[in-house]
C-alpha cells in the first residue's frame, strides 16, 4: 500500500536506492543516442525524456535566426562514420562509438595518406587509452578521435575516410515544462542535452533533472513555481534567454544548473556571480547538512550556462550543485566518462542535494514573534512536562526559532546560525505558528 502523499516539498521524502536505480536504467536507454546541438539525436532524446516527464514542451527554432548576439547553426546529423585502414580493417568506428567523429563534422568521403589523415586525428598521450570529445560547431571541418595507442599503432599507406552526414539548414530543438505552484515566484533548473555518449558530463544532468522534475510533479502543495529547461548547452540557453529573458528576470528567486551528478566520488558547489542569492545560500545549506563536505569552486571556474544565465543584464540567481565537477576530474570529455563512472548510488546522491536545496528554499520565511517575552510551551503541550537536563535538547529548535523571529532573520538564517538542516527546523516553525506564537 502506497504512503499517503506529503503535505508539501519540505515534508516529503527524498530519494532512495531504488530511485537510484530507475536513473541508471533511464542512462542506459539515453545513451546509445549521438546527441549534438542539433539532429536527431537531440529529438530522440526529448521524445524519452517527455515519456518521464508528462507536460514537457518541445520547442526549436531555425537554423540562421539570430539570438541575442549568436546566430543558430545549421543542423547536424550523422548516420555513418568510420577509417578503412590500408589492410582493410575498419578503425574509428561511429557505430561501435559515437565518440570517434568529431561533431559537427563535414561529410566527406576520401582517400589519403596517413600522413594527411593525421591532421584530422585527435588523441590524448596524457590518456593513451581515451577517446576524447571534440567539437567544430562554427568552424566547418571534419574529424575523427581514437585512443592514442590506437593512433600510434597506424602504419604508412593509403586511408578511406568516410563521414556519411548532413550539415544544412534545420532547427535547434529544446524543451521546458513548468510546474505551477501557489506562487508565480519561480525555481529555474537547467541541463544540457548536446553532448553523445559520456555518462556524467551529460546524462547524469538530464537525468536527475528528469526524477527532480517527477518528484515535484507528485506534491500536492508547491509554494513555487517550478521551469525546467533542457536545451543544447551555450547556444541552447542563449535562445531561450532571448525569448523569455524579461520573464525570467521578473519571475526567477533562485535556479540551480544541473550537470555532472552521477558519480560518488565528490560533491562540488559553485556560486552565482552575485554569490548571496537565495540559490547560494540553500545550495550551501543543502550540501553542508547532506554531504557534509564538499568542494567550493569561484565563479571564475565557471564552464557551462551559468555563463548565460548570470550575465551582466541578465543576471539571474543561478548556483551550481555537483558530484564531480566538469573539467576536475580525468575522465571528463572523454570515452572513459562512461556507465560504469556513474553509479545508482552517485545519481541519487546528486538527486538529494537538490531535493534538499528545494526544500530549503520552499521552507524559507521570514517570521514575527506575536506574544511578548518567552511564550508559555508548555501550556500548549509544546514542552517536556518534567524537566531534566535533556530538555532544552528537545526544545532547542522551538525556544530558538521563536527567539530569532525578530522579522528581520529568515528561518534559513536561523538554521545556519543553529547549525540545523532547515527542512528539520521547519517544523518547529510550523508548531509555532500553529499554536499563533509566530507568523
Amino acid at each position: 500500500m502506497q504512503p499517503p502523499l506529503p503535505l508539501d516539498v519540505v515534508s516529503a521524502p527524498i530519494a532512495d536506492a531504488e530511485t537510484g536505480a530507475a536513473m541508471h536504467r533511464l542512462m542506459a536507454r539515453l545513451w546509445p543516442i549521438c546527441r549534438s546541438l542539433s539532429g536527431q539525436g537531440v529529438r530522440d532524446t526529448l521524445d524519452i525524456l517527455a515519456g518521464e516527464m508528462p507536460g514537457l514542451a518541445g520547442h526549436r527554432v531555425a537554423s540562421g535566426e539570430k539570438c541575442l548576439d549568436w546566430v543558430v547553426p545549421d543542423e547536424w546529423n550523422i548516420r555513418d562514420a568510420y577509417i578503412i585502414a590500408p589492410d582493410g580493417s575498419r578503425i574509428c568506428d561511429f557505430k561501435r562509438n559515437n565518440l570517434h567523429v568529431v561533431s559537427y563534422s563535414l561529410p566527406v568521403d576520401v582517400e589519403l595518406d596517413l600522413d594527411e589523415l593525421q591532421a584530422h586525428l585527435h588523441s590524448l598521450p596524457e590518456l593513451p587509452q581515451a577517446i576524447p570529445y571534440v567539437t567544430s560547431y562554427y568552424r566547418r571541418r571534419w574529424g575523427f578521435c581514437l585512443s592514442h595507442e590506437q593512433r600510434l599503432a597506424l602504419k604508412p599507406g593509403r586511408y578511406r575516410a568516410v563521414i556519411d552526414a548532413t550539415l544544412a539548414p534545420g532547427h535547434l530543438d529544446f524543451a521546458d515544462l513548468v510546474l505551477p505552484g501557489e506562487s508565480d515566484e519561480e525555481i529555474l533548473l537547467s541541463t544540457y542535452i548536446c553532448h553523445p555518449s559520456m555518462a556524467n558530463n551529460e546524462l547524469s544532468g538530464p537525468v536527475v533533472a528528469a526524477h527532480l522534475a517527477k518528484w515535484l510533479a507528485a506534491m500536492p502543495r508547491r509554494r513555487y513555481t517550478y521551469r525546467f529547461v533542457f536545451v543544447p548547452e551555450t547556444i541552447g540557453a542563449i535562445i531561450y534567454l532571448s525569448r523569455h529573458l524579461a520573464h525570467l528576470k521578473e519571475k526567477v528567486v533562485a535556479g540551480f544548473m544541473i550537470n555532472c551528478v552521477g558519480d560518488e566520488r565528490a560533491y562540488g558547489f559553485m556560486p552565482s556571480r552575485a554569490e548571496t542569492t537565495l540559490a547560494d545560500r540553500a545550495g550551501l545549506h543543502a550540501l553542508r547538512h547532506h554531504a557534509g563536505t564538499f568542494d567550493r569552486y569561484s565563479f571564475l571556474m565557471r564552464g557551462s550556462d551559468e555563463r548565460q544565465y548570470c550575465s551582466p543584464g541578465v543576471d539571474l540567481p543561478v548556483a551550481s550543485l555537483f558530484r564531480s565537477k566538469y573539467d576536475t576530474y580525468p575522465e571528463y570529455h572523454t570515452s572513459l566518462d562512461d556507465m560504469n563512472l556513474v553509479t545508482p548510488a552517485g545519481l541519487c546522491g546528486g538527486l538529494q542535494s537538490f531535493q534538499r536545496a528545494i526544500q530549503a528554499i520552499e521552507a524559507n520565511r521570514r517570521y514575527q514573534a506575536q506574544v511578548l517575552g518567552e511564550p508559555n510551551l508548555g501550556s500548549r503541550g509544546l514542552y517536556p512536562t518534567m524537566s531534566s537536563k535533556d530538555t532544552f535538547k528537545i526544545v532547542f529548535g522551538l525556544v530558538n526559532v521563536f527567539a530569532y523571529s525578530d522579522g528581520k532573520r529568515d528561518l534559513l538564517e536561523i538554521a545556519d546560525l543553529l547549525d540545523m538542516p532547515i527542512w528539520e527546523l521547519a517544523a518547529a516553525a510550523r508548531d509555532l505558528e500553529t499554536h499563533g506564537l509566530i507568523a
